[in-house]
Formats: structure tokens, C-alpha cells, sequence
């Protein structure tokens, strides 16, 4: 043991308390010499579970990719995934765990707008970020929310580009809609109103289904019932593929337009040969399209880490949330700091992430603005379209 003398003791105790605040300003949750640790609470099982499993293996794609290159300044990113089932109350549990007893530096990838909504001012009272949440809802929004980073479009934007083609492209002049009956349902809801407000159009048909279940009967009669020549679908993939699938088998077929939260690919694979002809609005470029640098970029990175993973939207977009993390680390002037990250995206707008910008400001925390048109191909493939057509549906 290091013995002190009485004479030496004052000293001794001066450098410590001048020493310690500065050790102790320096210390940031989840960062470490080594690495920086990020937290992840999403649906890994459940109905909903494609979804959480796919923003994690894209999350992943990214974090391996600047981790072989040497890290952060030599600082590894490291991925903590908890399974949350997309229900709120979970969530928050796990959140709370994540923030108090893993101390991660931010959260991030977060699935769903319910999940969102309970957790978002958990976070923010932590003084955590929150970057790349898996909603387009309007409330990570406005208000403007600094701890909070989107990378996708909201679904305001989302609703409106879809109304805009079934008007322009197809003349459609009666609309419908079926939507999860929670926050994401209404988030939706309110979009597609706004959009037919803005064109004095009303809603023709309403119907809603509980979420976490696939009971929508109920909602597909409501919504025939208006004879819509267009459904909007604020929904999950498998109540939404239900939907669509019965009411094909009732001689009602109408142009299906789901939101980009309903997750593309499981829905084509649960649709099999009854989705021929279903747009799905998307929030991420094509991801078989590698003449944009990210994309390729991305299918590089999935191919290292998931080798029978076959590219997706929403890898994709777990991807992209991730390089939007590393985009931000890296322009960091110093020492990682939650304060500093946000920082960081503020003072590098627009940041190109290779074909993707995104734009961040003191007053704005949105992201992307940008929606795409996709439609599902008689044999389940996905078709990227600058407008919609009755005979390419």
C-alpha cells in the first residue's frame, strides 16, 4: 500500500480533486477506450419480428464494415439487441435497461411507432440519442426534437406521394384505408387525410385491425363497403397480406397501396402469387440497384456478415441508419460525446452517405425527404417505377 506522510498528504489530495472532475467529465455511457456500444430494442420475435431482424442484420452490415477498416478512431462499434415483441410496455423495460444497467451510448434501429412513442422521452431524459427509429410518425418530428436523428421520410411524406400518383398517374378519385388501430395506424390515418384535404377529396371506407394480430375481417368489410378504387395500408405485413389475399378471393380488388413500415419483402412472401400488382411506398432506394455507391456498398457488407441474407428494404434501411451513426462518429472533432454526435450531423448537413443525403439542422432533425414507388411482380419480385399504370399492375 502507497503511504502517504503528513506533509505530502495535502498535495496529494489537491491533484486528486483537481484530477477527478476531468476524469470524471470525460466518461461517456458506452464509450470505452475499445469500443462504443449502441442500443437496440426491437421486435426479434413475434409478428413483426422480419422487421426487428432486419434492421438488426443491417445495423450489423455497418458496424462490421467500419470495424474491419479499424473502427472509430480505433474504437470498435458494438450492437446490443434486445427483443422488445413491438409492444410498447416491453419496450420501455428494455430501454430502461439498455440506458441504466448497459449504459449504451445512444439507442438506435428502433421498430415501430408505439414502441417509439413510449420510449422516445425515456431516452431523451437520459440524455440519449435515439437515431434511425424504424417509423416515419410525425411526433420524432415536430416538435423538433435535437436528441432524436431520423434517417427515413415521414409518413406525412409517405401518404402524400402516394396520393399524388393514385391521383395524377391512375385518376383515382376514391381512396380508402385500413390501419392498425394504435399510434401507427393514426400516424398514417392523419397523413392520408392531410393529403386528401389538401385536394378536397373525402375518405371512401375506414376500417381498423388490433395490432400484434392478423382479425381483419371486420375491417375489410367496412372498408368494401365504401367501394374504394384504391386501399391505403397503414399495417404489418401479415394482417395486410390477410387483407389483401381474402379480399381477392371476394371479387374485391381495388389498387393496394402499402406504407413502407409494413415490411416489403415478408409481405411478397406471405402474399405469394396474390400480390401481383401491390405498391408498397419505400423510404430506401432499390436495394438491387448498385449504381448508387451506398447500395453497393451495402450488398458488400451484407454478403461479409449474412451470407444467405438477400438484400432488402429493410436491411437496407438498418443499414443506412447505421452508416448514418458512423458518418456522424466520424466527423466528431475530439473525444465521442452524445452532445458532440448531434453536433457533428448539424455542422456536416447535407451528409452523403454515397447517393443518400440527409439533411440535419438546429432546428430540424428529419433526415431524408425522399419516397419511392415500388410494385410486387407476379413472381413475388419487386419492380422500382417512376409512376404508377393500370397495366403494369
Amino acid at each position: 500500500m502507497l503511504k502517504i506522510s503528513k506533509s505530502t498528504f495535502p498535495v496529494a489530495l489537491a491533484a486528486l480533486i483537481v484530477a477527478l472532475p476531468a476524469t470524471v467529465a470525460s466518461a461517456e455511457n458506452g464509450v470505452s477506450a475499445d469500443k462504443i456500444v449502441l442500443g437496440q430494442a426491437a421486435a426479434l420475435s413475434g409478428p413483426a419480428a422480419e422487421l426487428g431482424q432486419g434492421m438488426k442484420v443491417g445495423l450489423e452490415a455497418a458496424f462490421a464494415e467500419v470495424n474491419k477498416a479499424g473502427g472509430i478512431n480505433g474504437r470498435k462499434l458494438e450492437l446490443k439487441s434486445v427483443d422488445d415483441g413491438y409492444e410498447p410496455t416491453r419496450s420501455i423495460g428494455v430501454v430502461k435497461t439498455l440506458l441504466e444497467e448497459d449504459k449504451v451510448f445512444a439507442i438506435i434501429g428502433t421498430v415501430g411507432t408505439p414502441t417509439a412513442a413510449a420510449i422516445q422521452p425515456i431516452a431523451t431524459n437520459a440524455g440519449a440519442p435515439m437515431i434511425g427509429a424504424f417509423s416515419g410518425v410525425e411526433f420524432l418530428r415536430e416538435p423538433y426534437k435535437p436528441l432524436v436523428m431520423n434517417v427515413r421520410a415521414s409518413y406525412y411524406q409517405e401518404t402524400e406521394a402516394m396520393v399524388e400518383h393514385l391521383t395524377k398517374d391512375l385518376g383515382y378519385t376514391r381512396i380508402g384505408i385500413m390501419y392498425q388501430d394504435d399510434a401507427y395506424g393514426q400516424a398514417g390515418l392523419t397523413g392520408l387525410k392531410r393529403a386528401l384535404d389538401k385536394r378536397n377529396m373525402k375518405l371512401f371506407g375506414e376500417g381498423t385491425y388490433e395490432r400484434n394480430t392478423s382479425a381483419i375481417k371486420g375491417a375489410l368489410l367496412a372498408v368494401r363497403k365504401a367501394k374504394p378504387e384504391a386501399v391505403v395500408m397503414i399495417s404489418a405485413y401479415r394482417p395486410a397480406s390477410e387483407f389483401i389475399k381474402i379480399a381477392r378471393q371476394i371479387n374485391f380488388d381495388p389498387t393496394f397501396v402499402n406504407i413502407s413500415f409494413v415490411g416489403s419483402d415478408a409481405l411478397a412472401r406471405e402474399l405469394g402469387n396474390a400480390g401481383g400488382g401491390v405498391v408498397v411506398t419505400q423510404v430506401v432506394p432499390f436495394p438491387l440497384d448498385t449504381t448508387i455507391p451506398v447500395v453497393a456498398s451495402y450488398q458488400s457488407s451484407l454478403k461479409a456478415v449474412a451470407p444467405s441474407e438477400p438484400p432488402g428494404f429493410v436491411s437496407l434501411e438498418g443499414y443506412l441508419v447505421g452508416r448514418t451513426l458512423i458518418a456522424a462518429l466520424d466527423k466528431i472533432d475530439g473525444e465521442p460525446t452524445r452532445k458532440a454526435l448531434i453536433e457533428s450531423v448539424q455542422k456536416a448537413s447535407p451528409l452523403d452517405l454515397g447517393g443518400i443525403k440527409l439533411s440535419y439542422s438546429t432546428t430540424s432533425n428529419r433526415g431524408s425527404s425522399e419516397v419511392f414507388l415500388t410494385v410486387i411482380q407476379p413472381d413475388g419480385s419487386f419492380k422500382a417505377v417512376d409512376r404508377l399504370s393500370k397495366a403494369g399492375m
